[in-house]
């Protein structure tokens, strides 16, 4: 045995206590698809978008706001608009205890948060989804804060911008999600007949409903690299119409070509862009 002697440990290098063990912070690292490795601060210093690929790793309403305001200051608005179980909905658990976890969680109200501010000095209002509130699922909530960001955008005159990241309606309010379709539309109208702009920043993903309505109606319409923006997935597409999908079908870059998306913009290059674009295009009514 006196072969394997070096395998066995002296009682003195194993007694460190558990309470003085060290564990490796989460999310000191991120792994792209590609399976480039980036360290999470170099990540964050260059907005979420991978130097080693360019890949834009999924965020939320707070690291968006911290991107587009400037120094990251800004006044939320309808804060304590919520979601509430309307139909006393069960699927696989109820809806009422499906909200009071995913609010536990990600400490939001709703898949989507209003925010004003300015980016490079110019003033506007921001409505940003979050993808970790059930999807970024649109439900009677959405609608009613999109409702009230126009509202806003009009008695300020300030333009809107929505910035889109979701699986779309949510099944768990039926009629009243897809209510708000219509809801939002009437809205935007409104928005138009002041004069204002609104501009769509479509992430990964925009699906559904989303896409049908909203998401696609923008005076300018931006994406991020790589984004899957579409109505119904590529697997049911296929499966409907019985043929193969070309290659990069539901890209951003696919639907620019198409005439779907105006531009294709990295979010490294978002602040400065959105500031050009209102500049240029805002009409105070």
């Amino acid at each position: 045995m006196a072969a394997f002697d070096w395998f066995k440990r002296k009682a003195k290098n194993i007694t460190t206590s558990t309470d003085e063990k060290k564990d490796v912070p989460k999310g000191l690292w991120h792994q792209t698809p590609s399976g480039k490795v980036v360290e999470h601060e170099e990540l964050k210093r260059n907005n979420y978008v991978s130097p080693e690929d360019g890949f834009h790793v999924r965020i939320g309403s707070a690291e968006f706001f911290d991107i587009l305001f400037d120094e990251g200051k800004f006044t939320e608005l309808d804060a304590n608009v919520e979601s509430i179980d309307i139909l006393n909905f069960k699927d696989t658990k109820p809806y009422a205890d499906r909200l009071k976890e995913v609010k536990a969680k990600t400490k939001l109200t709703d898949s989507i948060r209003n925010a004003v501010g300015t980016v490079k000095g110019t003033e506007m209002v921001v409505s940003c989804m979050d993808f970790a509130f059930i999807g970024g699922s649109l439900g009677s909530v959405m609608g009613e804060k999109i409702r009230r960001a126009i509202d806003y955008c009009i008695k300020h005159k300030l333009p809107y911008m929505i910035i889109c990241q979701s699986g779309g309606a949510r099944m768990q309010e039926a009629t009243y999600s897809l209510m708000q379709l219509a809801k939002v539309q009437a809205k935007l109208a409104q928005l138009s007949e002041a004069g204002l702009l609104y501009i769509a920043y479509l992430c990964d993903p925009t699906f559904g409903g989303i896409t049908a309505s909203f998401a696609m109606t923008a005076d300018i319409i931006m994406a991020e690299p790589g984004a899957l923006i579409g109505f119904a997935g590529p697997r049911v597409i296929r499966e409907t119409i019985g043929r193969d999908l070309p290659e990069g079908f539901q890209t951003s870059e696919f639907l620019q070509e198409k005439g779907f998306v105006d531009f294709i913009v990295k979010r490294t290059e978002i602040q400065d862009t959105v500031a050009k674009t209102v500049n240029l295009l805002a009409v105070r009514a």
